[in-house]
């Protein structure tokens, strides 16, 4: 039987697998279609993945802590460091939900204009973490259609078939 706790896993799943699929298509391509962007989207093709990982981070840090101190951002890496840390965002989403699960995760969103005050925001921030990764990824595939390029299956489909049979 598929529990509460089970779809969660399944989509947490899908979003770390889609963003690390994501990345071995990009490892794959010239650098200058990396700085490319299409009217519409978050930014360069780096620009976008890099600023997906790091609003992850800030969703995970977010669930444990209520105000978040103010960061740099907005700059690039390399995609071996972007993979490396959605990686280990993977193991830190099965931790939070884990702590779901125990019933002992608590959240609070305080003090930003940019984020609603929010107690409890568990919930929020879950639903916000994989809306922006499936967003920001759709716009990256998107820049890579408009280029003419092979544009990755990242859906659920493809996930099940290749991680989950």
């Amino acid at each position: 039987m598929t529990t509460p706790s089970d779809v969660l896993r399944a989509m947490f799943g899908h979003h770390v697998w889609a963003t690390t699929r994501l990345i071995d298509a990009l490892e794959r391509l010239d650098p200058v279609h990396l700085d490319a962007r299409i009217e519409g989207t978050y930014g360069s093709t780096m620009q976008t993945l890099t600023h997906l990982v790091d609003a992850d981070e800030r969703y995970l840090q977010r669930l444990t802590t209520p105000v978040l101190a103010s960061g740099a951002g907005g700059g690039t890496r390399p995609l071996a460091d972007v993979r490396k840390e959605i990686q280990e965002h993977g193991d830190r989403w099965a931790e939070m939900l884990d702590a779901v699960d125990r019933g002992d995760l608590h959240a609070a969103v305080i003090g930003k204009s940019d984020y609603p005050d929010t107690d409890p925001a568990e919930g929020m921030l879950l639903v916000q973490a994989i809306q922006h990764g499936n967003d920001h990824r759709t716009q990256i595939c998107s820049t890579l259609g408009a280029l003419g390029l092979e544009v990755p299956e990242l859906d659920g489909w493809d996930y099940w078939a290749s991680e989950r049979r």
